[in-house]
């Protein structure tokens, strides 16, 4: 006789999906400054500083922000991606009230 999995009790509804986290942590944006694509980096991944380009101080390594870049970017996808930007959740998210 088969054991029974303790994970998940029979006929119980299965989680639904977290699509950010099965990405990796990343998503995509649409707003009315482009189309961007948005990763996530937790603080035990943030090994390095950066310099926010929304408050212009620095993130410190270790923690956590988000990187983003344009995929609507002049030279295409590629070129957004080697423009690419450390940015605090906060200021990412008043970016466009800073303009």
């Amino acid at each position: 006789m088969a054991r029974r999995s303790s994970k998940r009790p029979w006929a119980a509804e299965h989680p639904e999906l977290d699509v950010t986290r099965a990405r990796g942590g990343t998503r995509r944006e649409d707003a009315a400054d482009g189309v961007w694509t948005v990763r996530t980096i937790s603080a035990a991944a943030a090994v390095k500083g950066y310099v926010c380009p929304g408050c212009r101080q620095e993130i410190p390594p270790g923690t956590a922000h988000l990187v983003a870049w344009s995929e609507d970017a002049w030279g295409g996808p590629e070129a957004g991606l080697s423009d690419r930007r450390h940015w605090h959740r906060g200021c990412w998210d008043a970016r466009g009230r800073r303009r």
